[in-house]
């Protein structure tokens, strides 16, 4: 393949983080709390899961689908009248998948004092053709040191999460060698 300003015929040119990184803010009801009276888990996930598909799908260009949700991590309770932020960005890329970083801030909605975290994920998309078939997406550039380190601990964790996914494997092999049947 040739080479044009750094960039192989064929392959997508690279996007800056920038580029797709977004904030989405929801105002926290009553319908979204628990039978402590704060704010559901599954509702900020779902809120994490919208802002990472969104960043995903602006980054790849189409479609992309939820392949797994890292680390997902509630720092503390969300409360009903708490406007939530959800910032997600692209850390790292792959051939076809995406690890999107997102941190969820909170602050009372009629108070003036800044938003302190609240949680955090990774989560890794696949973008996806019409037939749902993993395609090509463009490699990410990071723009600032914080980008560089953060794309730098995408690749540690997919380091681990290939390891972990290879020893399961190994692990149910070796049992079904064994003879055991664990259905």
């Amino acid at each position: 393949m040739t080479e044009i300003q750094g960039v192989t015929a064929g392959e997508p040119q690279g996007k800056p983080i920038s580029a797709s990184r977004t904030t989405l803010s929801h105002i926290m009801t009553a319908n979204d709390t628990n039978l402590l009276g704060t704010v559901h888990g599954g509702v900020i996930m779902k809120l994490v899961d919208d802002a990472a598909g969104a960043v995903a799908g602006r980054h790849s260009g189409g479609p992309a689908v939820t392949a797994s949700m890292d680390e997902m991590a509630f720092l503390a309770p969300v409360r009903v009248g708490d406007l939530v932020h959800v910032k997600a960005q692209v850390n790292w890329t792959g051939r076809s998948s995406m690890e999107i970083g997102v941190r969820v801030l909170a602050e009372r909605w009629n108070e003036s004092t800044p938003a302190t975290q609240v949680g955090s994920a990774y989560l890794v998309f696949t973008a996806v053709d019409a037939e749902g078939k993993p395609r090509t997406v463009p490699p990410v550039l990071p723009e600032t040191d914080q980008d560089r380190r953060r794309h730098q601990e995408a690749q540690i964790r997919r380091t681990h999460r290939l390891a972990r996914r290879r020893a399961i494997m190994a692990l149910r092999e070796e049992r079904a060698a064994q003879g055991f049947d664990d259905d």
